[in-house]
């Protein structure tokens, strides 16, 4: 009897001990630490190239001096021819499609010219609007674009 009691007692306590093993945590798989990583350097940003053709005015006016210099007038009468100078300056010789439009009040295009000049150094380039009728009172805007970019400020000038 002796050794029943001692199996018993043994099997007792291996089934104590698998029970315990069973009901133990697994332990989860160690994820290693990540590795750190220096990102990589962002590209140098890429510099636009000069535009070979710059506008550094535009005024507008109603008569050009001999040196196509304009003096900046803001009220026209109904008759006046309006003139857009631009004054042009290039670092090399290229050509340059300068355009200016002029927009009545309610939005109506009043004209619009485009003059194409090769430019070699500074210079200016005058372009002129007229009409065999008289100009609509009222306000108009100018806008000039030198090779499709914008030259300057939008102008407003007044007929009357």
């Amino acid at each position: 009897m002796k050794l029943n009691r001692i199996s018993y007692a043994l099997i007792v306590a291996l089934a104590g001990t698998v029970a315990l093993a069973g009901c133990k945590k697994k332990e989860e798989a160690v994820a290693p630490a990540p590795v750190v990583t220096e990102p990589a350097p962002a590209p140098a940003p890429v510099e636009p190239a000069p535009a070979p053709v710059s506008a550094t005015s535009v005024t507008v006016g109603n008569t050009a001096a001999a040196d196509k210099s304009v003096a900046a007038v803001s009220t026209f009468g109904v008759k006046d021819k309006i003139i857009v100078s631009v004054k042009t300056d290039a670092a090399t010789a290229a050509n340059a499609a300068i355009d200016a439009k002029l927009t009545y009040q309610d939005g109506q295009v009043a004209g619009q010219q485009t003059a194409n000049v090769k430019a070699e150094d500074a210079g200016t380039t005058n372009v002129e609007f007229t009409k065999a009728t008289p100009w609509p009172a009222g306000k108009y805007k100018v806008d000039v674009t030198v090779n499709g970019q914008p030259a300057g400020m939008t102008q407003e000038i007044e007929v009357k």
